[in-house]
């Protein structure tokens, strides 16, 4: 299914059986971790359980948004509270996080899994690492059930500082962009900040649907992660590295 195809998704109404089946979405997981010390403590920190239910989910987007910056984990299926303590993350360890701090606080979510093309990664990955990297990359946003409907949730992959500072890298481009953690219709203006709706950064980039999984456990179980055997061994001892300084680069650079 392609991204055009799935765009259409949000806002769908919940189903009765959806709604007899809210527990499941709310359930603790080992990737989930949310009773985790260090995330009850940011939970009671922040207040978020204090807060209307709106609020809350806006208040922890934009956390897992721009709190937990763009960057590259030792692997997709880590728990969320090594998520927390990396400070990092990308689509899919971000949406662990995410996941649980929304469960944490009793907003029911689930997780829905797809891959996107390698080309939506070239810029932070270049050169030999950018050819062994495999074609296609698995990718996730998460769905939360807020007022009787679905809202898919993607746009928080991106820091906002990191998409500013490549916008203005780019001050040519208008329409389309694809690279460097992004691919969008609209580079200027996606669609990342709250606004009650359905949020996106990567989502013409899918060429495949996985479908939907209660956990993100659920998921990795099924289709595995994104990369394994030796080749696994350089991406955690090396290629992230290199990765990440280029992330990093770009978000420190200074626009005159």
């Amino acid at each position: 299914m392609l991204a055009t195809d799935i765009a259409f998704r949000g806002h769908q109404p919940v189903s009765p059986n959806e709604a007899e089946c809210e527990c499941e979405l709310l359930e603790r997981s080992p990737l989930l971790d949310f009773d985790h010390p260090s995330i009850t403590a940011l939970i009671v920190e922040r207040g978020w359980s204090d807060m209307l239910r709106e609020d809350r989910v806006k208040a922890i987007y934009e956390f897992v948004r721009d709190e937990i910056l763009f960057g590259y984990n030792t692997d997709d299926d880590i728990p969320a509270s090594a998520v927390l303590a990396d400070g990092y993350g990308q689509c899919n360890t971000k949406a662990t996080l995410f996941m649980a701090l929304l469960r944490a606080v009793g907003i029911p979510c689930r997780f829905h899994g797809f891959t996107i093309h390698k080309r939506l990664q070239k810029g932070a990955v270049t050169g030999l690492f950018y050819l062994l990297a495999p074609a296609n990359i698995l990718h996730s946003w998460v769905e939360v059930q807020l007022d009787g409907r679905w809202l898919n949730l993607e746009g928080l992959i991106l820091d906002t500082t990191y998409l500013r500072k490549l916008q203005a890298q780019n001050p040519d481009c208008s329409g389309s962009f694809c690279g460097y953690g992004v691919s969008t219709n609209d580079f200027r203006n996606p669609k990342t900040a709250w606004t009650g709706q359905d949020t996106y950064i990567q989502d013409k980039g899918i060429n495949c649907d996985f479908g939907l999984f209660n956990t993100p456990d659920e998921f990795y179980a099924k289709v595995g992660t994104n990369i394994r055997g030796w080749k696994r061994w350089f991406y955690i001892h090396y290629i992230r590295h290199v990765m990440n300084r280029n992330v990093a680069r770009i978000r420190n650079a200074i626009i005159r």
